[in-house]
């Protein structure tokens, strides 16, 4: 053997024999190349079988195949180089920390695969729970959020354990690992006490989901807003309000605070108009004219309906209230004004007498006098 060593006492990666390279080692290198352009090739026909004969069986594979591609790439690459890798021609030093790095990359690639499969698994249900309406809405509202937070829980758990898992590989980090096991419930006082509150926008956030107490796309009035749940995690509530702005909530506000939720049940709800008019307004003609205006209307989902005069008030008006039902929160709204306007229009345009009037009641000697002039 003609070559030597290296200036730092290793050895080079490919020896020279007689003025050529070392065969063996030449082919170690082809057979690493073989390897990883193997599983490529594999996952690559896969791919296409998943997305070509198989999907027209089976429609979903398709979209999964399509989201799990990259993943599946990068595992089969670092898996089948790091089973054929010629870690004796890289020298003392160089093995250990290249066989370090693949032992890591392995780990992630493998949990950015297992993430992907599941994401992809349990979209099209997701999917379908979304477009989900009438009556069985709010089961399947339900459901979806129980199972967006089931998933991202799985991802954490998935994500610690693959986090835990690079950092064993360390050799200072498995003897940390030991003493921290033998002093565990020390440990775990501390931790708990440190992210209380973490941990109980986590408890808060699986008791909203499995109580049913809130769902996506639920309607509620916090803090005096009203809006649309529109995301629900393991810490915090976006509620969409009516106005397009978003307010931000922990979850532990929900399982403290009251709140309203107008679509616990059913996202049917009831509007109210009130007006204040005359003694002298004819209750019944307004009673006829709303339930025609109502038949008339879309908005009104055709189950309830009444109008009345509720309360007497001290200055000689009367409290004229019309109820009506709406199929959701946002058609209550758009009837209630339509109503109010009808109601208004009618009165100013057919009964203008019985338009609020203020009375007030003069002394004898001003009548009197009034009466003189």
């Amino acid at each position: 053997m003609i070559g030597k060593g290296l200036p730092d006492g290793t050895q080079p990666a490919i020896k020279i024999k007689g003025g050529r390279p070392d065969v063996s080692a030449l082919w170690s290198w082809i057979i690493l190349a073989i390897a990883v352009t193997t599983s490529v090739v594999v996952v690559e026909v896969g791919r296409r079988l998943l997305a070509g004969p198989l999907s027209a069986r089976w429609p979903g594979v398709a979209a999964v195949a399509r989201r799990c591609t990259a993943p599946a790439f990068a595992t089969a690459a670092v898996i089948s180089a790091n089973a054929a890798m010629p870690y004796q021609l890289l020298g003392a030093g160089a093995s250990g920390a290249v066989g370090h790095g693949m032992r890591i990359a392995a780990i992630g690639a493998v949990t950015w695969l297992v993430l992907r499969i599941s994401y992809a698994l349990t979209d099209p249900a997701l999917n379908r729970l979304t477009r989900i309406e009438g009556e069985r809405n709010r089961r399947a509202r339900r459901a979806r959020t129980q199972m967006m937070l089931l998933r991202r829980i799985a991802a954490v758990v998935v994500v610690i354990l693959a986090v835990g898992a690079a950092l064993f590989t360390f050799p200072a980090v498995r003897a940390l690992g030991a003493g921290v096991l033998a002093s565990a419930g020390v440990a775990g006082l501390v931790v708990g006490i440190a992210a209380r509150p973490t941990l109980g926008n986590l408890f808060a956030g699986l008791q909203l989901a499995f109580s049913d107490a809130l769902r996506l796309d639920d309607v509620v009035v916090v803090q005096g807003q009203w809006g649309r749940v529109e995301e629900l995690t393991l810490s915090y509530v976006v509620v969409h309000l009516w106005d397009d702005r978003r307010l931000i909530l922990p979850v532990s506000y929900f399982t403290e605070q009251p709140f309203e939720n107008w679509t616990r049940h059913s996202s049917r709800v009831m509007g109210t108009v009130v007006v204040h008019v005359d003694w002298s307004v004819p209750v019944e003609e307004l009673r006829t004219e709303v339930y025609s205006f109502l038949r008339e209307s879309p908005l009104w989902d055709r189950r309830e309906w009444v109008l009345e005069v509720t309360d007497i008030l001290p200055n000689g008006l009367v409290q004229v209230r019309a109820l009506m039902s709406a199929a959701d929160s946002a058609s209550a709204w758009d009837l209630r004004c339509d109503v109010r306007e009808h109601l208004v229009r009618h009165i100013r345009e057919n009964h203008p007498h019985a338009l609020p009037k203020f009375r007030t009641e003069l002394p004898e000697p001003l009548l009197a006098h009034a009466d003189g002039q």
